[in-house]
């Protein structure tokens, strides 16, 4: 089972290292980590996607109040999800078929150089996926994911 968290953490140096510790120390892989500080704020917000069954993600939460710098663990079945994915193509590919499968997901051609084009997408981590395997014949030269971002609805 997959499943997403955000931490609110104190803005300081070592949380990160902290919280990553104990997931590594207990076993517990992360798939995916995004960490940005809050606007206006001396606070950090951190999404945390993990796999695992319901257990395994109750002791997270447990372990997770237990760090110093923890204010707030928010879990939520009713979270909107966001990933950002920016694939560079050979200019030989065909333009128009990369642009028009970059719009069907939520993306654009967001630089053209000498030889290479970059395209971005942003949608739901698994759209992503699927736009990843759909531009598996255009021969990505190379793929770079954000990580999630979520927000409560």
């Amino acid at each position: 089972m997959r499943k997403v968290i955000a931490v609110i953490v104190e803005n300081e140096h070592g949380v990160l290292a902290r919280v990553v510790n104990m997931f590594a120390a207990r076993g517990y892989n992360i798939l995916s980590l995004t960490v940005a500080p809050i606007p206006n704020s001396d606070l950090s917000r951190m999404t945390i996607m993990s796999e695992g069954e319901p257990k395994v993600f109750e002791q997270i939460v447990k372990q997770l109040y237990k760090l110093i710098p923890v204010y707030k663990v928010i879990e939520s079945d009713n979270f909107i999800e966001k990933e950002m994915a920016m694939v560079k193509f050979s200019l030989e590919n065909n333009l128009a078929d990369i642009d028009a499968l970059a719009r069907c997901y939520n993306g654009s051609i967001s630089n053209v150089g000498e030889d290479t084009i970059v395209v971005s997408v942003v949608d739901r981590p698994v759209r992503i996926d699927n736009f990843l395997k759909a531009i598996k014949k255009f021969k990505p030269i190379e793929i770079v994911r954000s990580g999630v971002s979520v927000i409560e609805r």
